[in-house]
């Protein structure tokens, strides 16, 4: 019988509350935007394949320079790169705010790509900090910024949009810019070869550290209890899942506003707050069941139940006609990405040395930027040009593809 301390949890490492608090700031940002920017793209008269194109534009910037910038973070620090990042959020969401055409429309996307390394710096960051056996529940954890994002980010959106189709645009903008300035005197940098040169009170004791503990479901986080031990994937197999599996997802993403609009009658204001319960959802699952999964069926065994249930999503959103359906589809697709995203970025982190993490988790936000480019664009071909449900189809079967490529491997 494995040991363990009932009651106790592991804390969660210094300075961690913080990378944390950054993370879901600027994902509140994105949470404004993602919701609106297929229907706002409609004042300029944009199709569905426009729209795809649009946030491939965005992707197309990140898959250039996401692997630079996890490389630069390797050899400079990972703060400055994350401050940057911020500043270029907040740059390329202003002009997206300001544009009076498709073409401002589209620079502003691609310069909110091109500073887009937050998500694998802040990886990188995590996995800077974490014991190896508690890598998957911090990303976790940080998953769950994503989902406060969510929810934040599109309630925000939505009472911003009753006043102005814009000023949703503009508090992105003013959250980014404010997050940076937050950031420049309050981010820890912990890249292994800069932060013995660092301030030594760059660990603040916020209390979010015991705050995110409580959300965890389950207090077992004894290094004795840690997940079965899994082989450790190869980083092409794991390129190849990242990539397919997330042009399935990024296609149901951009394909979603419109297909509520068609099918159940979705505006700005009701699309948004389905975002935000999204959102809510996400977090509830990356910050309660992702560890447990991982204690009981190993990182690639809780990447493929997160690929699997994606998949029943998907079908099963492909049916909706109606809210009773819709509920049970979206679930499924929550819980899914919620197991999907950390288990798979615990699987590169697991590959690589720390010498090198920032550079290899680039690679994966770098295969992530390209299925953002490949997924918008299916999936806006496919709804125009097969029908509305077909992304869903086709996605689905990705998922399966990707699933059985884990259990292969």
């Amino acid at each position: 019988m494995r040991a363990r301390t009932e009651g106790q949890r592991q804390p969660l490492p210094p300075g961690f509350g913080t990378i944390w608090t950054t993370v879901a700031v600027d994902l509140v940002g994105f949470g404004v935007v993602l919701p609106l920017l297929p229907l706002y793209a409609q004042r300029f008269h944009a199709s569905a394949t426009t729209v795809g194109a649009l946030f491939a534009s965005f992707s197309v910037a990140q898959l250039v320079f996401a692997p630079v910038w996890g490389r630069v973070s390797d050899r400079i620090g990972r703060k400055p790169v994350l401050i940057l990042s911020l500043v270029g959020t907040a740059v390329g969401t202003l002009l997206t705010g300001l544009a009076g055409s498709l073409v401002l429309l589209f620079a502003g996307r691609v310069v909110d790509g091109v500073s887009g390394a937050s998500v694998s710096v802040a990886h990188a960051t995590v996995a800077d900090v974490a014991p190896p056996s508690q890598r998957a529940r911090l990303f976790g954890l940080l998953g769950a910024a994503f989902g406060v994002g969510f929810v934040a980010g599109p309630a925000i959106a939505g009472v911003a949009a009753l006043v102005d189709a814009r000023l949703p645009f503009f508090v992105a903008a003013a959250i980014a810019g404010v997050n940076a300035v937050v950031a420049i005197r309050r981010l820890p940098e912990t890249n292994p070869r800069h932060a013995a040169t660092a301030d030594v009170s760059w660990a603040p004791q916020t209390g979010l550290e015991d705050e995110l503990v409580v959300l965890e479901g389950d207090g077992d986080t004894d290094p004795a209890a840690s997940s079965p031990t899994s082989p450790t994937l190869r980083i092409p197999v794991l390129l190849v899942v990242a990539f397919v599996s997330l042009v399935a997802f990024s296609a149901f993403e951009v394909t979603f506003p419109l297909f509520g609009h068609l099918r159940l009658g979705f505006r700005l204001t009701s699309t948004a707050g389905l975002f935000a319960a999204i959102g809510l959802l996400l977090a509830a699952v990356q910050s309660s069941l992702v560890h447990p999964a991982v204690r009981r069926f190993g990182e690639s065994g809780t990447l493929r139940l997160g690929l699997l249930t994606n998949g029943v999503g998907l079908l099963v959103l492909a049916a909706v006609h109606s809210w009773w359906l819709l509920v049970p589809a979206l679930v499924a697709l929550v819980v899914g990405q919620g197991l999907t995203a950390p288990s798979l970025t615990a699987s590169f982190a697991a590959g690589a040395a720390s010498a090198r993490r920032g550079g290899v988790l680039g690679v994966q936000q770098s295969a992530n930027g390209l299925a953002r480019v490949v997924g918008p664009l299916l999936g806006g071909f496919l709804f125009d040009h097969v029908g509305a449900a077909s992304p869903y189809f086709i996605g689905a079967a990705f998922m399966g593809f990707c699933a059985l490529l884990i259990s292969r491997a």
